[in-house]
């Protein structure tokens, strides 16, 4: 919160910007309240997004959508004016379903199988959690329907996907340069940055240590312990000396 609070006195925007797809934006606005952080729906964008901002794009302009996903997804696609059906699907999406039931994988796996276009939100093959288990992503149930389809998905949304970008862009009116990306993943936050022509921003707060960054592919612009670390070179950078390094 000190961080975000930072950001406003300095007038530098931020939005809150996941690969998870599992929530809507009105939830992703609650989870934030609960957890002291006030957000507003303009300041999320998830996978979701991203898909939706691909689909309006797409030439083919389709509108009847199987998606296997969340109630929050399809709530989401519904409102962004498609039809999220089971019957006769123009396109199955896939995102990470964390209501998942055997028929309606059954069924995506059908539509699939009758070459529907098929895409999914985003390649993540599992959910970071502090509890006692594994959460299976997008990624792995795209792998699964692979196995029965014999399909892989015709675009995959969603971080490192430079395009997830494209409607962030749109939305402020920027340009890659003006945009900083702070995450805690190499190969989705920091591999995005890279192809993007952004800032990379690497906090060690989360998934990577400090130890992985010498073998990795994807090296950050800047590496921090945490975000109140980046308010610190963000508050010299803005200085007088105006120096980042």
């Amino acid at each position: 919160a000190p961080f975000l609070q930072l950001l406003r006195d300095m007038e530098i925007g931020y939005t809150f910007f996941t690969n998870n797809s599992s929530k809507s934006d009105h939830q992703y606005v609650t989870k934030l309240k609960e957890m002291g952080i006030d957000a507003q729906r303009d300041q999320i964008y998830s996978s979701t997004h991203a898909t939706i901002d691909f689909l309006r794009e797409d030439p083919n302009n389709f509108r009847r959508l199987f998606v296997l996903g969340t109630q929050g997804q399809k709530d989401q696609m519904s409102e962004a004016g498609f039809v999220v059906c089971d019957e006769d699907p123009e396109m199955v999406v896939v995102g990470f379903d964390t209501d998942l039931v055997y028929d309606r994988l059954a069924q995506a796996a059908y539509w699939i199988d009758q070459g529907k276009p098929y895409i999914a939100t985003h390649p993540d093959l599992i959910c970071p959690t502090d509890q006692a288990l594994v959460l299976p992503d997008c990624g792995a149930i795209c792998k699964l329907l692979e196995a029965a389809t014999g399909r892989t998905p015709d675009a995959i949304l969603g971080k490192p996907n430079p395009a997830m970008l494209n409607g962030l862009r749109q939305r402020f009116g920027l340009d890659s340069a003006q945009i900083a990306m702070v995450g805690d993943r190499l190969y989705t936050d920091v591999a995005m940055a890279n192809h993007a022509g952004m800032l990379g921003v690497l906090v060690l707060s989360g998934e990577t240590q400090l130890d992985q960054l010498g073998e990795a592919d994807e090296q950050a612009d800047v590496v921090v312990e945490h975000v109140e670390e980046l308010g610190r070179l963000l508050s010299r950078a803005r200085g007088p000396e105006g120096d980042f390094s």
